[in-house]
């Protein structure tokens, strides 16, 4: 059919004179983000803690998953239903390889949630790509792979947050204002609850390599040393086992707690000098003098956990001393120290806040709370503790060289060699 040049100019002032109908949440109206103001993420490692920290960001009304990769089919799987779920479609992408979420230009930032292994070097590749990052703790496994991981973050200017939640945690942000703000008299001593130091350097039996549509054995270990597939690793078992995580289990509660004391006592950026182990206890001591304990049990006289959850933290001052952890509880010397508190219920497991604060960062480009110079440097005095462990004597560490002074062995073991090609 044809069309007269008068029928053409009579249905485009039509068009012209006829208002357009926009949804109201594609303006933001209604409680809705507008899409130029929603953050496009991916997830890059997606298993039981994966998932608890996704969905955390699936609460937020401005973060939009995009993508899900995992290398095992059933995670994938599961958080793709998450996020499809959220965002009312079947739109959301599934994938085994990392480097396809960070080659895609739709996405902003990603959530790294591997095991320990990954963390590092999928933090690095994210920041190459021009991807902000949140990355599960430990951030990385070596003492010289906090510095590169820090040193690649803030060369290619990416927000970075470590998943170290309890900064954003009420009663351990108030446990570390009393500290800082001088309400304890001098800070002396900090003390920091760990796990059984343990390090396990044998295999698993050998067992037949499933298809790697199902889980991907070779991505799985990534830029770890390759050994025989056995299913326990793949099913959580990793733990304790040296090439897979962060040295002697130290860094599993010693990345929170030792953060959290260096973050109470102005230590973000430093670290102690002097590193000690006996029976269990390793005792560290900073420049300034400050004590820096981290043990199993409580802090108490009797050597008792109080009763207040997983991830205990105590900083003695001259004039009181605070205790808390993850039961949203606190505890104080004198107990005037707590008036004016208000508890929230918020237990230190939730990375919620942590969550909101990340994707605020990302949005006005300021600094995070628990950021890559923070991180590195509390890492690294886990790193160095659990060395001292390892092998049984004394360390006298440099804060700003990070060497061991006079411990050719010990400074070989601050770093170790990736397995080809994940050379970040």
């Amino acid at each position: 059919m044809k069309t007269t040049r008068r029928e053409f100019l009579h249905k485009t002032a039509l068009a012209i004179a006829m208002p357009t109908i926009i949804p109201s949440r594609v303006l933001g109206r209604d409680g809705a983000v507008a899409p130029s103001n929603r953050i496009a993420l991916g997830a890059i490692g997606i298993g039981p803690r994966g998932r608890l920290v996704l969905d955390a960001f699936l609460k937020q009304p401005d973060a939009q998953f995009v993508t899900v990769c995992d290398v095992q089919a059933a995670n994938r799987r599961t958080a793709k239903m998450m996020v499809d779920r959220k965002n009312g479609n079947q739109d959301c992408g599934s994938t085994r390889e990392m480097l396809e979420v960070l080659g895609r230009d739709d996405i902003d930032a990603v959530l790294i949630a591997t095991g320990d292994r990954w963390h590092a070097v999928a933090t690095m590749f994210a920041a190459k790509a021009g991807k902000d990052v949140y990355s599960e703790k430990p951030c990385a496994m070596t003492i010289t792979e906090c510095a590169d991981l820090d040193d690649t973050v803030r060369r290619y200017n990416r927000v970075f947050q470590a998943g170290t939640q309890r900064r954003d945690v009420a009663n351990f942000r108030y446990a570390v204002d009393l500290a800082r703000s001088g309400r304890l008299g001098k800070i002396h001593t900090v003390h920091a609850s760990i796990y059984l130091l343990e390090e396990r350097l044998d295999w698993l039996p050998a067992e037949p390599e499933p298809d790697p549509q199902e889980c991907d054995w070779d991505r799985w270990l990534g830029p770890a040393p390759w050994r025989p597939y056995n299913g326990e690793y793949v099913r959580g078992q990793w733990r304790c086992h040296a090439d897979f995580e962060a040295r002697g289990r130290l860094l599993d509660w010693g990345a929170h707690t030792v953060d959290l004391c260096q973050w109470a006592t102005g230590m973000d950026g430093n670290t102690p000098v002097e590193f000690e182990h006996d029976a269990g206890t390793i005792r560290a001591r900073y420049a300034n003098g400050l004590r820096l304990v981290m043990r199993l049990g409580g802090f108490n006289n009797e050597g008792q956990w109080h009763d207040l959850g997983t991830c205990p933290v105590r900083f003695e001052g001259d004039d009181g001393w605070v205790e808390v952890g993850d039961a949203a509880k606190i505890l104080a010397e004198p107990a005037s120290l707590l008036d004016g508190y208000r508890a929230d219920g918020m237990a230190g497991t939730d990375p919620t806040a942590h969550v909101r604060d990340f994707l605020n960062c990302v949005k006005s480009r300021a600094t995070t709370s628990s950021n890559s110079v923070a991180t590195r440097s509390s890492h690294i005095a886990c790193h160095a503790a659990a060395l001292s462990w390892r092998l049984g004597r004394k360390l006298a560490f440099d804060p700003a060289s990070e060497l061991f002074v006079g411990d050719d062995e010990a400074n070989r073991m601050r770093r170790r060699a990736r397995r080809a090609p994940w050379h970040a």
